[in-house]
């Protein structure tokens, strides 16, 4: 879920290269941080079973409500340390959501390998596209318009699969996923290193959405391709 309208960065690109390396040291920075509220949240979800009844549209409801809600915050408070505090509650409450999935994988003989599998996976996008992001020397802010597009698009199908249910559906939904917010992650990180992104807390946000999309995704389809019954 990466919904973000591509707001235009025409004045992020007088930037120095100094200050282009400040924002993107201080993305990276807070994107590990953001990673540690994301695990205590899945591990709190998993150990109370706290999630377990938010299935079908009532799920639905309170995922979208808490991410846009969050996501407005965080864009309210961007300029201040306080939307450190807000960006880093909104990642303990997608690890929170991310729960019920993880405790589902869990439940194969071979979860704890597919978990690991997937954040391997993740983690290899990401070096992947943040390499690509320092040798590209094209822009590719014309991306954006067509990613939104393509978000908005798998959102829509996302939500009526839950109300469907099919497994064929979730892998279609999951292999587009994960070649959408891969292409954004490579998208989302030119921006920076071009000085189109000026804040990193908004840089940050963007990130994070993209891996944890590419995961869940992966996990999706290692899930339903891979797991190993008792």
């Amino acid at each position: 879920m990466n919904t973000q309208v591509t707001p235009i960065r025409t004045a992020g690109y007088a930037l120095s290269q100094e200050e282009r390396n400040r924002v993107l040291r201080n993305t990276y920075w807070l994107l590990a941080l953001s990673l540690l509220p994301t695990v205590l949240g899945a591990w709190v979800g998993v150990a109370t079973g706290i999630t377990e009844s938010l299935r079908g549209g009532l799920g639905l409801i309170v995922f979208l409500g808490g991410a846009f809600g969050f996501m407005f915050a965080i864009e309210k408070t961007k300029q201040s340390s306080m939307g450190v505090a807000v960006l880093l509650g909104f990642t303990f409450f997608m690890g929170l959501m991310l729960s019920r999935m993880i405790g589902m994988v869990l439940g194969f003989k071979n979860g704890t390998d597919l978990i690991m599998t997937a954040f391997a996976g993740t983690a290899g996008v990401f070096f992947v596209m943040a390499s690509l992001a320092t040798v590209i020397k094209r822009d590719l802010s014309g991306m954006g318009k067509w990613l939104f597009v393509g978000a908005l698009v798998l959102m829509v199908g996302a939500i009526i699969n839950v109300f469907v249910g099919s497994s064929a559906g979730m892998m279609a939904i999951s292999v587009a996923a994960i070649g959408i917010f891969s292409a954004y992650m490579l998208y989302d990180l030119k921006q920076i290193i071009d000085g189109g992104e000026t804040n990193y807390i908004s840089a940050t946000l963007a990130l994070y959405l993209d891996l944890f999309n590419v995961f869940q995704s992966l996990l999706a389809l290692l899930g339903i391709m891979g797991g190993e019954r008792d």
